[in-house]
């Protein structure tokens, strides 16, 4: 399914008459140079982008624009996002001067969901991971003391009012220290997952069906094993699902996506090739070729 058909970006001539009239972020100085992200793509001839396929790739060097363009695209079309993004002083006007051609409404539930994002969970999971332990260690001491203290001084009920204590040594006689903290964690699960394991299961219980993703660079953290498991995600999400994605990449295994229509953000002009012409693909290429007899 294609939800977004077409996005034009202001081209030359609207840069130009926007830049002469002037506008009140211009007043700021906020053109000094080129006035983020105006002059950014009109120096590479890229004006319009046709998404034909279910999945595109935005693929170039680091500031070439690729990451850019995908929060233009989510700004303009008002998608979700979860983490915030640094807005220049003419970023909104640039927006407004670009259109998108939609073949029905966006889907409820599109997103953009960008490799900060996923960075900023994995920092909270970290937080709250930490919290667990703590509280796990907690429950340790606490179960080896009192074993101790019954072992050296056993227990006896003085009243109703230490029911609860005797309830609590007479768990603790009965269990192991692994039975009892899995008792007292009960409720509180421990995640167990590399940073590349929980980034891959955010993508994938973040897509849903029948609708449009902006992904920034979702092979961060990943490793190749898992690149090539979200690379059939992806595929079989838009095949199967109706998914639309846009996605800025340098994962030669997301390049790979049978059917795929990859603009090439480093040539000039901006054009759409192969995966395998593409200057990163071809550098890792070269190096196994350099050392293939090393395998």
């Amino acid at each position: 399914m294609i939800y977004l058909q077409r996005f034009d970006l202001p081209g030359e001539d609207k840069e130009t008459e926007y830049k002469l009239h002037g506008s009140p972020a211009l007043d700021f100085g906020c053109y000094s140079g080129d006035g983020y992200p105006f002059g950014l793509f009109i120096y590479k001839c890229l004006d319009r982008l046709d998404f034909t396929s279910s999945v595109t790739v935005l693929c170039g060097e680091n500031g070439s624009g690729k990451s850019t363009l995908l929060n233009v695209i989510a700004e303009k079309l008002k998608i979700q996002r979860k983490t915030p993004y640094n807005k220049a002083p003419c970023f909104s006007d640039f927006v407004s001067l670009c259109r998108a051609k939609t073949a029905k409404e966006i889907p409820d539930g599109s997103a953009i969901l960008t490799s900060d994002g996923v960075f900023d969970f994995l920092l909270d999971m970290r937080a709250v991971n930490d919290g667990i332990e703590a509280s796990r260690n907690t429950i340790f001491k606490t179960y080896l003391d009192d074993k101790k203290y019954l072992r050296d001084n056993g227990y006896q009920m003085r009243s109703l009012d230490d029911y609860d204590e005797l309830k609590r040594y007479n768990e603790i006689r009965r269990s192991t220290l692994p039975e009892y903290t899995v008792k007292r964690m009960k409720g509180r699960d421990i995640t167990l997952h590399s940073n590349g394991e929980s980034a891959l299961d955010i993508f994938e219980s973040s897509v849903k069906e029948n609708a449009l993703y902006l992904l920034d660079e979702p092979e961060n953290s990943l490793s190749a094993a898992h690149q090539k498991e979200l690379a059939g995600f992806i595929s079989d999400s838009a095949r199967f699902y109706d998914c639309q994605f846009v996605i800025s990449s340098h994962s030669p295994f997301i390049l790979s996506i049978k059917g795929a229509v990859i603009y090439d953000l480093d040539s000039d002009p901006v054009c759409v090739r192969k995966w395998s012409e593409l200057k990163s693909v071809r550098d890792y290429y070269e190096l196994f070729k350099e050392r293939e007899n090393e395998f």
